[in-house]
């Protein structure tokens, strides 16, 4: 009886689970993930092919590595589908700072995704966005006011940036601020594209109370751009696995860090 081909679907689910087993590793043998996802070594060679094309990893003679962590974030449905479990646990922790009736704004990271759903339960809100995904999630929760930030639209990011986005925020005001961050490194912050750092140094100025959320997967990395340091923020929510020399540095700029599983 012949094999029923794999649906596109489990493909992308397959190939998304090589990608995560690759960042994890940092550099893998082809051989090794051949016989670790039980595929033939020409299946595999078209997995890997796939993500290198966008750019997801590295394939090289006989192995493949991992771009930094940076490289994932340019790809929204990748972004999502890492550390869904911790973003989870982070997102407990900070749905504790959001109160009926304030005014809250979030930004495009898929970390803060599982914090918006558990928003999209309190009511009444207002909710200030540049993300696409964002409207999505508060679109038809109930005692929601939902003001999207415009500007010109990215797509990898699936949201709004430039200076008409910066324009905007200079004309509301939040009582709270979420952003998470692509890269931080000896409590500086770094992001890849210059106009997504200009973007989260520009909620510092708009939201009265403005709250970090990054997973250890964050930390000891750099990009390109940096924007400023973790000491703007009024409190930087983590988990457990951040190297203590990173916790270190940023609490010595004199940012409270508080980790997703009761870690001291």
């Amino acid at each position: 009886m012949p094999r029923t081909r794999p649906s596109d679907a489990a493909v992308e689910q397959r190939r998304q689970d090589v990608l995560r087993r690759v960042i994890e590793l940092g550099e893998v043998r082809i051989d090794d993930l051949t016989e670790a996802f039980g595929v033939s070594l020409m299946t595999m060679h078209r997995d890997l092919d796939d993500l290198a094309e966008r750019r997801l990893l590295r394939k090289l003679r006989g192995k493949v590595e991992a771009y930094p962590a940076l490289t994932m974030e340019t790809a929204t449905r990748f972004r999502e589908g890492l550390n869904t479990a911790l973003k989870e646990s982070l997102a407990e922790v900070a749905i504790a700072e959001v109160r009926p009736g304030q005014t809250v704004f979030v930004d495009d990271s898929t970390t803060l995704f599982p914090l918006m759903r558990r928003m999209a339960a309190i009511s009444p809100l207002v909710v200030i966005t540049n993300s696409m995904s964002a409207i999505k999630i508060f679109g038809p929760a109930e005692g929601i006011e939902l003001i999207v930030i415009g500007g010109r639209y990215n797509a990898e990011f699936e949201s709004c940036i430039g200076p008409d986005a910066l324009a905007a925020l200079d004309r509301t005001r939040a009582d709270l601020g979420f952003v998470s961050v692509t890269a931080v490194a000896g409590g500086r912050l770094y992001h890849p594209v210059q106009d997504y750092g200009e973007l989260k140094r520009g909620v510092l100025g708009m939201a009265n109370r403005n709250v970090l959320v990054a997973d250890h997967s964050k930390f000891g990395k750099t990009a390109t751009y940096a924007h400023g340091d973790v000491s703007a923020y009024d409190l930087v929510i983590t988990d457990g696995g951040t190297p203590a020399d990173e916790v270190a540095a940023m609490r010595d700029l004199g940012v409270e860090v508080v980790y997703a599983n009761g870690k001291d």
